[in-house]
């Protein structure tokens, strides 16, 4: 079987409950503090919601916390 490529614009989507297992920070209480206020701190361009199960896209994430830094 050949080795299956990913394209440039591909993404990990991460369930909330599961970021840990991947990710140190934030913690899950702070990630939901995020999501919670999301429309108000630009969050939401990170959480992709299916149904009832938020996901978190990591590449979109990282891009925030870097524009988050942009202005310091």
């Amino acid at each position: 079987m050949a080795p299956t490529t990913t394209s440039a614009t591909s993404t990990r989507l991460i369930p909330v409950t599961e970021w840990e297992n991947h990710h140190p920070w934030p913690p899950i209480g702070g990630l939901r503090h995020l999501i919670f206020y999301a429309s108000e701190n630009g969050f939401d361009m990170v959480v992709r919601r299916v149904g009832r199960r938020v996901l978190v896209d990591e590449r979109a994430f990282f891009a925030w916390v870097d524009a988050q830094n942009a202005g310091v």
